[in-house]
């Protein structure tokens, strides 16, 4: 019996849907991921989609069908979903889309980190990210209205409007908050400040501490 697997990489779940629809070898599998823009929600390169597809036969959730060759090419080696793998593939679809579950960006790292930096810094950076969202995001619409344009059904990259909703949230917040530090609005922001202009030497005064703690070091 076929070990449990483990739900780690979303590309799995990109080629266990490919396989529900028809019989791919795996550079067709990356060519019709790129052609749907799927890789813009799931990472995808050539060595780990080769690992995938190893992992998902050895678990027993694809099956080799058969190998067929282009001219001179090498073989290539198509494959199915399984019985199991197509189990697999609801059970772990219901999962993602019914259960939250914690993740760990590299931005939310940042942020929480964000008084380390000088307010004007902090500022410029903000400002600068909120500006490459604004291009994401303008990019993506380019896409979808291409996709629309070519009677592509809304359903086939709602997960495109999904990316846009989530970049222009993330835009509105960064704006804001670099407004704020800008404005001197935001909580903390003068101390933060007075922490900066007397040198920001480490030890000396936790950026979000408490307000009196600056007379500790005084």
């Amino acid at each position: 019996m076929a070990a449990t697997y483990r739900r780690s990489n979303p590309l799995a779940l990109a080629l266990l849907s490919l396989l529900w629809e028809r019989e791919m070898h795996p550079y067709e599998m990356a060519t019709t991921l790129r052609e749907r823009h799927k890789d813009e929600s799931v990472k995808l390169n050539w060595g780990t989609l080769y690992t995938v597809v190893e992992s998902l036969a050895k678990h027993g959730l694809i099956e080799a069908a058969e190998a067929e060759r282009d001219g001179r090419r090498p073989e290539r080696t198509r494959y199915r979903l399984t019985e199991a793998g197509l189990a697999e593939l609801n059970d772990w679809l219901r999962e993602l889309i019914a259960v939250p579950h914690k993740e760990y960006p590299r931005f939310e790292a940042g942020v929480s980190l964000l008084g380390i930096l000088s307010p004007e810094e902090a500022a410029r950076l903000l400002g600068q990210r909120a500006e490459t969202l604004s291009g994401q995001a303008e990019g993506l619409r380019s896409v979808m209205a291409a996709l629309r344009a070519q009677g592509v059904p809304a359903l086939a990259w709602i997960e495109l409007e999904y990316r846009v909703a989530m970049i222009e949230a993330e835009h509105r917040w960064v704006s804001g908050v670099a407004e704020g530090i800008e404005q001197h609005t935001i909580e903390g922001a003068d101390w933060w400040r007075d922490w900066h202009a007397r040198g920001a030497k480490p030890g000396q005064l936790p950026p979000f501490g408490p307000p009196d703690a600056q007379s500790e070091v005084d």
